[in-house]
């Protein structure tokens, strides 16, 4: 007697040269693999292990070659019924007898450790692998999606793709069988376990201390397990007597909603009063939990929706009611499936990037950029002028640090000249520097490159608001994107304006005190070659950007943390300032650090990473230092005090023209990188970027005073 295996290798053979006509080339081990499924004994985990080998790009191949594999793995099986009945049975059977609850729950939600203890959980696993259990289907995913990169060509491989495949492992006449119910109940299980989780993290007292309006919403969370509770026995009651009709989950997901209006008006609530990395992470591993619910319970829905409607057409026979087998498959029971293949899909992704660095990071960079963006939103809406009265103060605040800055630019030479040791050259740099830029700051002045990093996080937070459809939305942001225009326009004028002569004035007057240039010839040699643009002058230009996009981040997270820990009227109560100044003084003394604690800090640290940049550069031996707009038109000045013959106007329009790229090179990075985290942080993308710059030009040409001098009127 045949016997199976011999039914499969003759379909095989009958297969071959489809397979390879479909191939190309031969690939023998790819249908070994699918072979092997033919082994009843054999253990589900290896036979799948071995077939993701085969599935997987080898080194040097794209993930195109991975997608092909897996269309001609499913051609093979579409060709191949009594395969794909053997395939079928491992595949499935790999789901339903393995735990499936921590897959529906957890899979691409952040974990309960949190994100350091995260962290090292996965170095630990680098240097020691983990043991998987083989009892839970989560584990056992990483037995077989055992690269770090699985996920790049899982996910290249297309939706359409991946419902042929179900199609073969959901066949209709095979839902109602065991293993599918037993799928089920673990997808019941795992709507329970997300509705205690959320439960509890919605009631988290960290969270309704900090926010009053979370507390609002605590009976939403108090009753989603009890809602949860009768869903699940509702369907229960549904699958035991099809004559009882299922709970639909409608007010299941009406407390969903609730929560999640809850979670986004404490997020609201923080942006104002500030966060901690901690609350953050709650907040965000609760809404992901409560998106994964309501995703969870749409699925059921369509489960059901599906089931009931196939059970009606094989009750009255498709034929009858008019309907084809394949238009069946395409309408009910493909939505279905559609939701379950995408959930699949987007889970094995998920779960192979979880022990991915790279991709941890940037998931802990956007909380990070999100706790610190805001307040940065907030403090780019200063540094715009809306009105000509701002416009002026704009002018003079500017003018007023250039003075500032010429003569921290002489500070700098003067340290130089002393030729210290390198750390301690390095500490006079970033003290000139950072207490310079602490005390503009504080007296009220703008140093122009700083505008972008704030301003970028206010035009996003605008852009997140509007619909590029309608042009009535575009009015505002265009409105933003000229007066930000024309206050950092006005800021940089002001800057160098007055850095310049500043720079020849001092310089001059020293020159008649001490006799000589306070600049020496060499040294102005050395500061004009600083300028030339065809030498280190654009990158240094671009680590300057680099670093003011950072003094942003900076300012935004203390500012954060001034509001969160309440830094000001905590101050206020420092015995010993009360008995030095007294309780009113004390209170407006706190007050004054905690609205300014994220700007003396933002500006000093930036003051001292310029300050150190090019002392780190000579120590490591690279070409590394900063070149800053203000700086060097102040070090333009100098150059022409210090030099023993002025030099001719066609190298003083050079270096001018030096001037002005490191200056565009100084906005232009540090705007891109604050507008890039600013989106990063929002998770937002922007798809009208040309609708937007369509009515920016439009806008240009009906009224280009606009984005010079601010209307009469705000």
């Amino acid at each position: 007697m045949r016997n199976l295996k011999d039914d499969i290798r003759d379909g095989l053979s009958e297969l071959g040269e489809t397979v390879r006509r479909l191939r190309g080339t031969s690939d023998d081990t790819l249908l070994a693999a699918l072979e092997a499924f033919a082994n009843t004994d054999a253990d589900d985990l290896a036979l799948l292990t071995q077939l993701f080998a085969e599935l997987r790009p080898r080194r040097g191949e794209s993930a195109a070659v991975a997608v092909d594999r897996f269309n001609r793995m499913v051609s093979v099986l579409r060709e191949a019924p009594v395969l794909a009945a053997q395939f079928r049975r491992h595949f499935v059977g790999f789901f339903t007898r393995r735990r499936m609850t921590p897959f529906f729950a957890d899979s691409g939600v952040l974990p309960a450790t949190g994100f350091f203890s995260e962290w090292s959980r996965m170095l630990g696993h680098r240097i020691l692998p983990a043991v998987p259990d083989e009892r839970d289907v989560k584990d056992c995913l990483h037995v077989f999606l055992n690269h770090p990169d699985d996920w790049q060509w899982l996910s290249a491989i297309p939706q359409e793709s991946m419902m042929r495949f179900w199609q073969l492992q959901a066949p209709v006449d095979e839902m109602e069988t065991q293993d599918w119910q037993q799928l089920i109940r673990e997808l019941l299980d795992a709507i329970r376990l997300l509705a205690h989780r959320i439960s509890g993290l919605g009631m988290d007292s960290a969270l309704l201390n900090a926010s009053t309006h979370l507390e609002n919403f605590a009976p939403s969370f108090l009753e989603l397990p009890s809602e949860a509770q009768h869903y699940y026995q509702s369907l229960n009651a549904h699958f035991a007597d099809p004559a009882v009709a299922p709970d639909d989950g409608r007010h299941l997901l009406v407390l969903v909603g609730q929560c999640l209006d809850g979670l986004q008006r404490a997020r609201r609530y923080f942006l104002s009063a500030g966060t901690s990395l901690h609350m953050t992470y709650l907040l965000t591993r609760c809404q992901q939990s409560l998106d994964r619910l309501a995703e969870l319970v749409s699925m059921m829905n369509t489960f059901l929706q599906s089931s009931a409607v196939v059970e009606a057409l094989l009750e009255v026979g498709a034929e009858e009611a008019g309907v084809t087998p394949g238009t069946r498959l395409l309408s009910e029971e493909a939505r279905a499936l559609k939701a379950w293949s995408t959930f699949v899909h987007e889970a094995l992704v998920a779960e192979n990037r979880r022990n991915n660095f790279a991709d941890y990071w940037q998931r802990l960079s956007q909380l990070l950029a999100l706790r610190v963006t805001e307040n940065a939103a907030q403090s780019g809406e200063h540094y715009l002028c809306t009105n000509r009265r701002e416009y002026g103060a704009m002018w003079l605040s500017a003018m007023g640090a250039g003075v500032f800055i010429g003569v921290m630019a002489l500070l700098k030479v003067f340290a130089g000249e002393l030729h210290a040791p390198l750390f301690m050259t390095a500490v006079l740099y970033s003290l000139i520097y950072g207490v310079g830029f602490t005390l503009i700051y504080l007296l009220g002045f703008t140093v122009a490159t700083k505008q972008p990093a704030m301003t970028a996080q206010t035009l996003v937070g605008q852009l997140s608001n509007i619909n590029s459809e309608r042009p009535d939305d575009l009015t505002p942001v265009v409105d933003l994107i000229a007066a930000v225009f024309r206050s950092q326009l006005a800021a940089i004028a002001g800057n160098i304006l007055i850095a310049f002569p500043v720079a020849i004035l001092v310089g001059l007057g020293l020159g008649q005190w001490l006799g000589e240039s306070p600049v020496s010839a060499e040294k102005a040699t050395h500061l004009l070659h600083d300028l030339d643009i065809f030498g280190w002058a654009i990158p240094h230009a671009a680590l300057a950007g680099v670093f003011l996009y950072l003094a942003g981040l900076i300012s935004g997270y203390f500012d954060n943390r001034a509001a969160h820990n309440q830094v000001g009227p905590r101050i206020a109560r420092l015995p010993w300032l009360t008995a030095l100044v007294g309780d009113e003084r004390a209170v407006r003394v706190g007050r004054y650090i905690g609205n300014h604690l994220g700007g003396m800090m933002g500006n000093f640290l930036f003051g001292c990473m310029l300050g150190s940049a090019g002392i780190v550069g000579v120590i490591l031996g690279l070409p590394i230092d900063i070149r800053h707009i203000a700086f060097s038109s102040a070090n333009l000045g100098y150059v022409i005090i210090g030099s023993e013959v002025i030099p001719a106007w066609q190298t003083l329009v050079w270096a001018s023209f030096g001037v002005l790229c490191i200056g565009l090179t100084n906005l232009a990075v540090s705007f891109t990188l604050a507008l890039r985290t600013a989106f990063r942080a929002r998770r937002l993308q922007f798809s009208g970027a040309r609708v937007l710059m369509r009515a920016v030009w439009q806008r240009f040409r009906e009224s280009p005073g606009s984005f010079f001098i601010p209307p009469k009127s705000s």
